[in-house]
């Protein structure tokens, strides 16, 4: 993951055998289960780390859906009981927009996931991983606040209270992120996907797929570079359709890292094209298209000579798992 590392992979592996236990529900009230379950889960890693040889790493899993930061600036939050909880807008028009207030971080509902945090340490111990919680960039954020077909308007309309609130969000998500760090370190796991980040930050990007390649230079290239600069470079999740965007994506300073998962409107060509568009100064972790052949003979394949990538792959059984690693590991 070091910027100046050489071309290479890495492989995580799923495996059916090893039982994975239900998520409890993401609700405030219910942190016991989610605590209870992130340390099942750590210790599952612990043994499948001793059991298969791949290169997952064991990690507490900080789950939460899309509505932290949403909820902080006020938004109603819907939590069902089928699915992750996420945020209803709260604003509708450039004025509403404006008289947002940027919440302090210890008086929001964002001060509440510390205290899981700290508690899955506290039994965990201090040198545990930690996953990053659920977030998206300034602009998703903003997205979720305001109401989505008049903010595509507002981009247009009234394009500074866009980027007034999109600022907002980026200081409290920044106030957040250094909490975060001061208090569980500087190495931890991405939230998606989980990959490890040695330093830099990570979110998703997805608002991208419907805006010109102009808007992305005015209204979300900034927020992004900027939060690259400040914590050591960043990692993107997209799984929006988003090709036009993928010159924006290359140009950004410091990218550590970027995954792209098919959309429904798009062939498998849309992710093999994109290991020959990015270089090997970003490690690729896409979904959605892999060679033809089995995965001992990808690292031969020509869409991943030269690039530093990952790959998920699913084995059913520790046995079949154990084999493929030797396999793959032979080749590093």
């Amino acid at each position: 993951m070091r910027p100046d590392a050489e071309p290479g992979f890495m492989f995580r592996l799923a495996c059916a055998e090893l039982s994975v236990p239900p998520r409890p529900l993401l609700w405030p009230e219910r942190t016991q289960e989610r605590s209870d379950w992130a340390l099942t889960m750590y210790e599952q890693d612990m043994a499948g780390m001793a059991a298969l040889g791949d290169d997952a790493l064991p990690h507490l899993r900080f789950a939460t859906g899309t509505e932290i930061f949403a909820e902080a600036f006020g938004c109603q939050v819907v939590r069902p009981t089928d699915t992750n909880p996420f945020a209803l807008p709260l604003v509708h028009t450039a004025a509403e927009a404006d008289a947002l207030k940027v919440p302090e971080l210890s008086a929001s509902p964002l001060a509440k996931l510390f205290d899981l945090g700290d508690e899955l340490r506290r039994r965990a111990g201090p040198d545990a991983l930690m996953s990053l919680v659920d977030i998206q960039s300034p602009m998703d954020i903003a997205a979720l606040i305001w109401e989505k077909a008049s903010f595509y308007v507002a981009m247009v309309d009234t394009p500074e209270a866009v980027r007034q609130l999109a600022h907002k969000v980026s200081t409290l998500l920044m106030a957040f992120l250094d909490e975060f760090f001061r208090r569980y370190g500087t190495e931890y796991i991405a939230h998606y996907p989980a990959i490890f980040m040695p330093g830099g930050i990570t979110l998703s990007e997805d608002e991208v797929g419907i805006v010109t390649a102009d808007m992305f230079a005015e209204f979300f290239r900034h927020e992004l570079v900027e939060l690259s600069g400040r914590y050591g470079g960043i990692g993107m999740h997209c799984c929006a359709d988003a090709r036009h965007q993928w010159p924006h994506f290359r140009s950004i300073p410091n990218l550590r890292y970027l995954n792209l998962c098919k959309p429904p409107t798009r062939s498998a060509d849309y992710v093999r094209d994109a290991y020959g568009f990015f270089d090997e100064r970003v490690v690729q972790v896409h979904y959605g298209w892999t060679p033809d052949g089995p995965p001992e003979t990808w690292p031969s394949a020509a869409e991943f000579r030269n690039r530093r990538v990952v790959w998920d792959i699913g084995v059913k059984t520790v046995a079949e798992g154990q084999a493929l690693c030797d396999r793959l590991n032979a080749q590093r």
